[in-house]
């Protein structure tokens, strides 16, 4: 299984290198679109595999929300995987792609959050 660092560090690594590329060819080419591909493919493998189950009540609502904020991820992930292949307009796909890992990054960081505030709930927090 990959872990979300790896996920997302391999998908943003594809981008970087076809942005230092001199080379406009190197973008566009199918060998770039279909490493983003899978690369998108490990980043929809790590947010349909997360789990935010919350059963006590004071976490309930945040988690309905990351669930919710999950599947708008994963629509945008299956919608930028067809752009992938045929998108001419490589900017605006270089764009949207850069912007899908900073969110995912957020949204990841929200769930450890989430993650935290449950175990010290459990623990009784600092009092």
């Amino acid at each position: 299984m990959t872990t979300s660092r790896t996920a997302l560090r391999d998908l943003s690594a594809v981008l970087e290198s076809a942005r230092r590329s001199t080379s406009g060819a190197t973008t566009g080419s199918g060998t770039w679109r279909w490493t983003v591909r899978q690369r998108l493919a490990g980043v929809r493998d790590l947010l349909v595999n997360q789990s935010t189950w919350h059963e006590d009540s004071w976490l309930a609502a945040r988690g309905g929300a990351m669930l919710r904020e999950r599947n708008a991820l994963l629509a945008r992930v299956s919608a930028l995987g067809a752009r992938v292949l045929q998108d001419a307009d490589v900017a605006a796909l270089d764009r949207d792609l850069r912007r899908l890992v900073v969110d995912v990054a957020h949204h990841l960081q929200r769930l450890h959050d989430l993650a935290y505030d449950e175990v010290e709930y459990e623990l009784g927090g600092s009092e």
